[in-house]
This record gives structure tokens, sequence and C-alpha cells, in this order.
């Protein structure tokens, strides 16, 4: 059988537009000879369309689509991913299905039994999972269909069952010759290589051909990678899709290799393609051409900066400076070198202007206690006023500039450098945002050119310059400490007996967590930001604000 993956990239809730995309993959699956092309995951609509679900007409569309895509496949079988309605009155309204059609009509339909709710899904608010594992007959060859999760239920790679029933040995019970798992898996640091892991496991355990179709892009904070791969009844990778961007792959079953591609990207070389991808793909579904960010001369606004040039191109990219009188000399300097070596337009704005007149309006009020936080926050504040209005009035994409660290800890400042429609590098955490910067400057050198961040943005001592003599580690433990406390406590969600037994000093693994506690009110109010990590704030990461959990009370430190 030859087969052809079609790697897509939807729009969520686009679904005229998605059905013509998966229309246009047929036509070059036919060109190529395919007998079977297999589309990602409610490829109809795009994942997750979250309440989208819930509008009526939004499911009599995807049923519309399905007779569309059917009547255009002639002579060719189409596995198309769409949510179907629960004919049944007990249960949820709707199943996360795949239609399997082929000229003019629906041959089968197969439903999603694994339904995940852990981190960014809750597909349980809206789908039923499905009554039975479903195979189908094309010719000779009995297709086993599975949806995304149906695949990752296998206690030999993932450390235990998470569910009681296993869809993949239920197939394999049932007479499956081929296993098609139609996916949308977002990427997350490593995910990929787990992946490939588990699916070539599964083939060998089940002795059986696996089809696996991923989709790509990015849809809000979550990034697809593609990666779609096929392996042999023998776990051997037989075809593989690219990563980062669309892709069709044709293949034959049984037949030689197929491995064409460039192998995916791995460790800080992924993170950095998921940013570019994931902040090009937002302002392009979001309508958005161009976009503005402020330039301090520190390395976490060069490196977003610099995706944003990637993402968009150096001319639809404007960087701004806005310095007080706090601000160090270089602080200007470099932005202006970065900028320059980006080719991307960039302004001086000074601050102190506002800023005076701001103090001499609050006169009254600041004088009555020393100088703090009050003092420093309005010129963050003034800052994200100045960039709001470059936005409003040119049109542009309000980039943010915090890093992982800073949000987890609440170091940024509510209505100033938090103010912004994306929060492009919210999930890399500080000592990840460095080694972006040295990617970012060696691959440059790599193509002949220079590196883009200055020397000095990388050197210098962080510092939100906000006050004389500033640095962030008066406020904040040594980033490679915060940052390994930080993994411990968000990422894997340890206790702070067991950070503080890893070999952390007791009071900085108390007063990390508290910051992280305390500032949920903070990360509720920011702009969606793009997730590479296993646990990123926001969608994923469902914290109460009124709350007073105390990670130390009711037990003493363990003996």
């Amino acid at each position: 059988m030859r087969i052809a993956m079609a790697q897509l990239n939807p729009i969520v809730g686009d679904i005229a537009g998605n059905t013509r995309r998966i229309m246009a993959a047929i036509d070059r699956a036919m060109d190529q000879g395919a007998e079977l092309l297999v589309s990602p995951e409610l490829s109809i609509i795009g994942y997750p369309p979250r309440d989208l679900l819930l509008k009526p007409t939004v499911l009599r569309q995807m049923s519309e689509a399905v007779d569309q895509i059917a009547a255009h496949s002639r002579g060719i079988t189409t596995l198309a991913g769409y949510a179907q309605e629960n004919p049944h009155p007990q249960g949820r309204t709707l199943y996360n299905a795949v239609a399997v059609v082929r000229d003019g009509k629906v041959i089968h339909r197969g439903v999603k039994s694994l339904l995940p709710t852990y981190d960014v899904f809750d597909e349980s608010r809206y789908f039923e999972p499905g009554p039975k594992t479903e195979t189908v007959m094309l010719g000779s060859q009995r297709i086993g269909l599975s949806i995304c999760e149906d695949l990752w239920n296998d206690e030999q790679v993932v450390g235990r069952q998470m569910y009681p029933f296993n869809p993949v040995e239920a197939l394999a019970k049932a007479g499956a010759n081929i296993l098609v798992n139609i996916s949308a898996s977002p990427f997350t640091l490593g995910k990929n290589d787990f992946r490939r892991k588990l699916i070539s496991h599964q083939a060998r355990r089940w002795n059986m051909p696996i089809v696996y179709v991923n989709q790509v892009g990015a849809n809000d904070e979550l990034i697809f990678d593609g990666c779609s791969m096929a392996f042999d009844a023998a776990g051997n990778l037989l075809a593989q899709g690219k990563d980062f961007q669309e892709d069709l792959v044709v293949f034959d079953l049984p037949g030689p290799a197929r491995l064409d591609c460039p192998p995916p990207r791995t460790g800080i070389a992924s993170v950095h393609a998921a940013l570019v991808l994931g902040l090009r793909d937002y302002a392009g579904k979001c309508g958005f051409k161009t976009a503005v960010l402020g330039l301090s001369g520190g390395i976490d606004s060069a490196v977003v900066a610099v995706l944003a040039a990637e993402a968009l191109g150096k001319e639809n990219v404007t960087g701004v400076a806005l310095p007080s009188r706090y601000s160090s000399e270089h602080s200007v300097s470099d932005a202006r070198k970065l900028a320059e070596a980006l080719g991307i337009m960039f302004h001086v704005l000074p601050i102190e202007t506002a800023h005076h007149a701001m103090e001499q309006t609050l006169e009254n009020f600041l004088s009555s206690s020393a100088p703090g936080l009050a003092e420093e926050n309005l010129q963050a504040r003034i800052r994200g006023n100045l960039l709001m209005a470059l936005s409003n009035k040119c049109g542009h994409l309000l980039l943010t500039t915090g890093n992982k660290s800073e949000v987890a800890t609440g170091y940024c400042t509510l209505y100033g450098d938090m103010c912004g429609g994306l929060a492009v590098i919210s999930d890399v955490p500080k000592m990840m945002v460095y080694e972006l910067a040295r990617l970012i400057n060696q691959q440059r050198l790599d193509m002949g050119g220079v590196p883009a961040i200055p020397e000095g943005s990388i050197t210098k001592p962080p510092s939100a310059e906000l006050r004389p003599n500033q640095t962030d580690q008066d406020s904040l433990p040594p980033y490679p400490v915060l940052d390994a406390i930080l993994q411990l406590y968000v990422e894997e969600e340890k206790s702070v007996w067991e950070i503080i037994r890893a070999g952390f000093d007791k009071a900085t693994v108390l007063r990390v967590a508290r910051l992280v506690d305390v500032n949920e009110y903070k990360r509720k109010q920011m702009p969606p930001g793009l997730k590479v990590t296993t646990r990123a704030f926001g969608y994923g990461r469902r914290m109460p604000i009124a709350q007073r959990y105390d990670p130390a009370a009711m037990a003493q430190e363990p003996t």
C-alpha cells in the first residue's frame, strides 16, 4: 500500500480553509500514486478547538466538510479528523472522530477511546470516549484506527498504565495489519525523542506497522512540531516528516525506508525552531503582520528581537529603547547595535519627561514614605503605555520579553513590562535564554555573518535598571540556583523538603516557593505564552489565586 502522511498546519475554526488544505493534499498524494492519505487529529477544525465545539453551527459545518472531502477523494481513501455528534442519549454530546472516506462516501468512522485531561488537555469537557476500537478493511489490509492518546497507554515505556484500556492491544487482537494514529501532539523539549521510542516499541510489541501523522504549526500557546513517522513491524523507521513545517510524505508499506528529510532538531535548537514557528503562527493567525518590542540592551529583549525578525521578517519588526535616568549608557548602545545587526527599525523614546510628570502628580503620596516599589514600577508602566500606544497606532503586535524565571517569581510589573499580546519567552528559563543567545550568534557565524546579540548583552549582570546600580540578584537568588529550584518545584512538583534534601539552601528554597505561590495573580493577567517545557504557566497549570497554601506547613523537615 502506498501511503501519504499529510502533515498539515490548520487554523483553528477555519473549517472551509482547512478542508481546502486537506483536498489539496489529496491532489498531491494522488499525483504520487498514493492509495491512502492520512491527515492529523481534528484536522477539519484544527486542534485545540476548545469551546468552538459547543457551537451547533460548527458541528454542521464539520459534517459538510466531511462530505466535501469524501466527494474529492476519487480513487484514494482519506482519513480526516473531526468532531462527530454522539447519537446515544447518554454521555457527552461529541466524539473525537476520524472519517474514512472514498469515492463520495463515508465508508467508516472511528472514535478516540482515551481522552487526556492532564496538562493542557481537557478533552473530557467535550468528548465521550469511544465505545470500542475500530478496524476497517482497505483492500487486503485491515487498518486499526486510533487517535493521539490511544497510542500512549504503554506501561512498558511510559512507566505506568494511565488507563485501564489499551486500544493498541485491542486493535492488534482484532487482527489489524497496520495501525494508523492521527495526532495533534504538542511540542515540548525532548518529547519527540520519547515519542519515537514509544511508537517504535509499540510496533515491535504488537508486531504491527504504525503510521503516525502529527499536526504542525502553532495555535495560541501550543506549538506542534510535526515529525510524523512510520515504523515497520520490527520498529524500524520507514518514513519521517519534517520538523516545524508542513510536509507530505509518501512511502510504500512494505517497502524501503524513505528518510530523505533532515533529522528532527533536538535540544536548544528545537526550542529555537519552536519559538520562531510559535511567534509566526500566532501573529499570522491573529492577523498581525508587524511587531514591536522594548529593547533594554539586555539578553531577554535581544533574544525576542531575533526571534521576531526570523519569524516575521526584519522589515516587520520595530525595537524601541526607553531609557530612564537610571539607564546605563550601554543599555541604549547595546540595543542600537542589536537593531543594526538585525536590520530592524529602531527608535529611542526617553521616558524622563513622563517619569517626572508622574512623580509630580503623585508627589503628596510618594513623599509619605521612602522610595520603593511604587516609584520603580512607575517607570515600567510608562514604558508599557508608550509601547501600547505604538501598538495601537501602527497595528503592531506588542511582544513581551519576560522569561520564565521572572514570571515564576513575580519579578515583573503588571501593566508595565507585562503589557503585550504575546509572551514569547515566558516558558524559557533564564539560563535557557543564554543558551538561545549563544545558539543564535553561532548560527549567524556559521552562515558567514556576524553575531546579532552584542557580547555586552550576554555578559552584563541582568538588571531592570529601575534604581541606581540595581541588579536582578539584589532580589533573586543567582539564576543557576533559581532555575534549578524552579525546575523541581514547578515542573516536577517536588516538595520543598525534597528540594532541600537535594542540597539547596533551606531559606532560599522556602523563599522561592513562596514567590511562586503568591504571584499567581500576575500570571493570570499576562499575555498567552508559547509553551516549550513540560510545565508552562497558563492553560496547563491551573492554580488558585485566593489561597494560603504553605508548602512547609503541617510537617517538620523529614528525618
